[in-house]
């Protein structure tokens, strides 16, 4: 059990955390203002601020104290020039720690922990310089550029007419499909047309030899019907007389 405990482990045994914090520790000196994860920034702040107030006492011992902390020369001349002079009035709470949100990945809580009287300076790179280190290239990287670019455009063009050629091709083909397809429609119906002309006709014919079939049947009944009243009207005559 923890009890009566203070501290953090930051997941590391005491001569990697104490490794860890001295690291830190000088580039906040340094730099003034670092980012890191919340939990170690609180562990920074327990850690350097004993250190920061030990240097507002310029003497041998205490330089040997603290550059048995730091192990670093730089460090240590800025701490006990610039920093114990800017901190000289203040008792304590020589730094701030902002909350910045998570990272992304693994979602950890980050901080920005900072020396409290250096507000003015600013991060890496607020001043639109990305920290990067510009080369000054010959004019034979230039002229090999150059070349190089110009074999580049001269591919470039070949592979567009290429395919500038391509496209006109499909084009013609899908302009004589379109056309044979047209010209097949174009004859199915006058096919179509015909073929109802044909039945139209067959069937007129057809209607004329019903109805003369008809008429000729009519003709030959009314024939039979005058034919057997004819014999009665005869025997009648003959009973009168």
């Amino acid at each position: 059990m923890r009890h009566q405990h203070k501290g953090f482990k930051l997941g590391r045994t005491a001569s990697h955390r104490a490794a860890t914090l001295a690291s830190m520790s000088t580039a906040l000196i340094k730099h003034k203002r670092i980012t890191t994860t919340h939990t170690k920034a609180k562990a920074l702040r327990m850690y350097v601020e004993p250190i920061i107030n030990r240097a507002k006492e310029d003497t041998s011992h205490n330089r040997r104290q603290v550059f048995r902390h730091l192990q670093d020369k730089e460090a240590v001349t800025e701490l006990f020039g610039d920093v114990a002079t800017r901190v000289g009035d203040r008792t304590g709470g020589y730094t701030r720690i902002v909350k910045m949100g998570r990272r992304a990945g693994d979602a950890a809580p980050m901080s920005i922990i900072e020396l409290v009287d250096y507000n003015d300076v600013k991060p890496d790179g607020a001043d639109g310089s990305s920290g990067q280190r510009r080369t000054r290239r010959g004019r034979r990287s230039r002229k090999k550029t150059g070349a190089a670019g110009a074999v580049a455009a001269a591919a470039t063009t070949d592979v567009a007419e290429e395919v500038v050629d391509e496209a006109v091709d499909s084009t013609e083909e899908i302009a004589d499909a379109t056309s044979e397809a047209v010209e097949s429609a174009e004859e199915a119906v006058e096919t179509a047309e015909d073929t109802a002309a044909d039945v139209d006709t067959v069937v007129e014919e057809t209607v004329e030899e019903a109805a003369e079939e008809i008429e000729d049947t009519a003709e030959e009944g009314e024939d039979a019907a005058e034919a057997d009243d004819s014999p009665d009207e005869d025997k009648s005559e003959e009973k009168q007389s």
